[in-house]
């Protein structure tokens, strides 16, 4: 094991590719995560409404078709994945990260029905941004960090993308992930997080109500605030007005074209989640190139 270490220590593209290939692992697990667990939150919430409306003495009428398709037993691991039009269980060799998916040539091996490219896209995207960060970072614990930090990310920005919504469920604990590490330093130390996680949450927080108060509507959820608390415990108060452009002016184009795309209008609700999550991680590993860079070009 110590020379698996020292190996890895010592060896930057080992390092690399071994994150690489992790990353496409846990792109594949992510996958999983961004379909499910959306589905058993809102099972709990919806059986959490239902045990207070009866308290209240309501009556609940039965759904008059399940609000899902899935199975009762439904979590993380049970029931098994398996192809959404014939119901065909996947098998271990169908599910091997990129590999399976050029092998299938996109479909499913049992009726042939197109298998959605954003499977592989997720496994490809977590697997490159793992050995992006094993590069900047090499063998360490803010490697080991970063690698959690993206996988969440990546999660969340998925979510956020298919339901508009960024559960506290996973923003909160890595608030208090990000303290608990500032304590050993390992990005910045924990005045510096806890000050930046109250700059992040209180600056989306007032442009929010800004808005609000001039539109009478509402800009921005609240999931948005948390997971810029996230950020800003992260890397700190200080970039924090950098994540906020980055995510602005990536939000705009990339919106906007989106927008275009679909033949959708301005009133069309974007969740401003993986705007944030991209602009919050590409600041992390490069913040400080893009401040002293911008600095550079103003002649500051």
């Amino acid at each position: 094991m110590q020379d698996i270490i020292l190996v890895l220590q010592t060896n930057l593209s080992i390092l690399t590719f071994v994150c690489l290939i992790f990353g496409l692992l846990v792109g594949s697990f992510l996958n999983v995560v961004i379909f499910r667990y959306p589905i058993m939150l809102f099972r709990e919430w919806e059986s959490m409404a239902k045990d207070i409306l009866s308290e209240r003495g309501f009556k609940i009428s039965p759904p008059k078709e399940a609000s899902d398709k899935q199975p009762e037993n439904f979590n993380m691991v049970v029931p098994r994945s398996a192809c959404p039009h014939c119901g065909h269980k996947i098998s271990s060799l169908e599910n091997i990260p990129l590999i399976s998916y050029l092998l299938l040539k996109g479909q499913c091996k049992s009726c042939k029905a197109p298998i959605s490219i954003r499977y592989p896209f997720v496994e490809l995207l977590t697997g490159l941004c793992f050995a992006l960060s094993a590069q900047h970072f090499a063998f360490g614990w803010p490697l080991v960090a970063t690698l959690i930090i993206t996988s969440y990310f990546i999660a969340m920005s998925f979510i956020d993308i298919d339901h508009q919504i960024l559960p506290d469920t996973m923003t909160l604990p890595l608030v208090w992930f990000a303290l608990a590490i500032s304590f050993y330093s390992i990005y910045i130390p924990l005045s510096t997080a806890v000050v930046g996680a109250m700059v992040g949450y209180l600056s989306l927080w007032s442009i929010y109500w800004l808005f609000k108060l001039i539109t009478g509507k509402e800009g921005m959820g609240y999931g948005d605030f948390k997971l810029l608390a996230v950020i800003g415990a992260f890397v700190g108060w200080q970039h924090v007005g950098l994540v906020i452009v980055l995510s602005a002016a990536v939000g705009a184009v990339i919106g906007g074209l989106l927008l275009a795309i679909q033949g959708k209008g301005k009133e069309t609700k974007i969740p401003f989640g993986p705007y944030l999550a991209a602009a919050g991680w590409i600041t992390l590993l490069w913040g400080d190139v893009i401040i002293a860079n911008y600095m550079q070009f103003a002649g500051l």
